[in-house]
């Protein structure tokens, strides 16, 4: 059968402005974010997407490539308030789920979401940054170590469970903001998730949001960069000599080298892995093309509203056309810290 046009992947914008924590490179909710003071300035209501429009375009999506959706990836996804109703459209479409949380699990118990989740999900992304409760605690401001770290022993404990009774075996995945804050953690962080069984360390460069992180990125001068070159050989040092209690190797994920031409361009030789695969829709129905910051995004053109029109006829316009074709002339791609070698392969968001 002949699929229609669409992606593979599609990420739905459901709750920006809800999270329980302050994570301090966050766009919304770091101490330095004007985002939340705006907005109540301003007296506009949450942004929060409305359940129908996901199962409509769940709907259109039938017979595409699509195969997994990501609820938000800004704020914390578990607080929004019809996510149940997520789970049960995963079982309806056959699609998987591709969560990241902070680990905090509210609303339920870490067993009664581990529960929920683990037969739906393909991967599960615990933001984690640091090795010690000290700088985990001072980036993910209200994160509490030793609870967060025993709902991740708890969701691991209930994955090799399900996955033993030859249920779906979701990856577990320990997702960093490259800092200076952490970069002398990053093999430590390494061996932290060997210990508890998490597959995979997968990270990205600091996206400067704020004057005041401008000099937490490890992207900002070339004697960043060497230092983020030497954690890189130690994490991956780690990775090579130990091997999780599965007895398989850690995968690490954007965890490279910079080359001196970093503060400008991550990699001039690297690509989008995100044009043409998958898609992003903001809670008024806005399609996106990529992760990029919400404001910053906007600049890549106006593609259209799912509210008025469909997924598909946006995939084949002209302007998502031309922006597959010129984007490395976009300023905002050409600073881009998502980009990938051309032998990175597909994205795992």
């Amino acid at each position: 059968m002949t699929l229609k046009p669409g992606p593979w992947r599609i990420t739905f914008d459901t709750n920006p402005d809800d999270c329980n924590l302050r994570c301090i490179m966050c766009e919304c909710f770091s101490p330095y974010s004007s985002v939340k003071k705006e907005r109540i300035e301003a007296g506009s209501a949450k942004k929060r997407m409305s359940i129908e429009l996901i199962r409509q375009i769940l709907e259109q999506a039938k017979d595409s490539p699509l195969r997994e959706i990501i609820p938000s990836t800004m704020g914390e996804p578990l607080m929004y308030k019809n996510f149940e109703d997520i789970i049960q459209l995963c079982h309806e479409y056959h699609l998987k789920l591709n969560l990241t949380t902070n680990g905090t699990f509210p609303r339920k118990s870490a067993e009664e979401w581990s529960r929920l989740l683990v037969p739906i999900t393909s991967d599960v992304k615990f933001s984690w940054n640091g090795a010690t409760k000290e700088t985990q605690e001072n980036i993910m401001l209200g994160s509490h170590w030793e609870k967060v770290l025993n709902h991740i022993k708890t969701f691991i404990g209930i994955r090799n469970e399900h996955a033993l009774k030859g249920g779906n075996r979701c990856q577990v995945t320990f997702q960093l903001t490259f800092l200076e804050n952490n970069v002398d953690e990053l093999a430590d962080i390494v061996n932290l998730g060997i210990e508890l069984g998490v597959d995979r360390i997968k990270g990205h460069h600091l996206w400067t949001h704020f004057k005041q992180i401008e000099n937490l990125s490890m992207r900002r001068n070339a004697e960043a960069i060497e230092r983020w070159n030497r954690a890189v050989d130690k994490a991956h040092h780690v990775a090579r000599t130990r091997l999780l209690p599965s007895g398989y190797p850690i995968q690490l994920e954007n965890i490279t080298y910079l080359d001196h031409r970093a503060p400008i361009d991550l990699d001039p030789n690297a690509v989008c892995p995100f044009l043409n695969k998958e898609a992003w829709v903001n809670t008024e129905g806005r399609f996106s093309p990529c992760c990029a910051p919400d404001q910053q995004r906007k600049t890549l053109g106006d593609f259209g509203n799912l509210y008025e029109t469909t997924l598909e006829d946006i995939w084949l316009s002209q302007s998502y056309q031309t922006l597959q074709k010129n984007y490395k002339n976009h300023p905002l791609c050409v600073g881009c810290n998502m980009r990938k070698p051309l032998s990175s392969g597909e994205s795992l968001t």
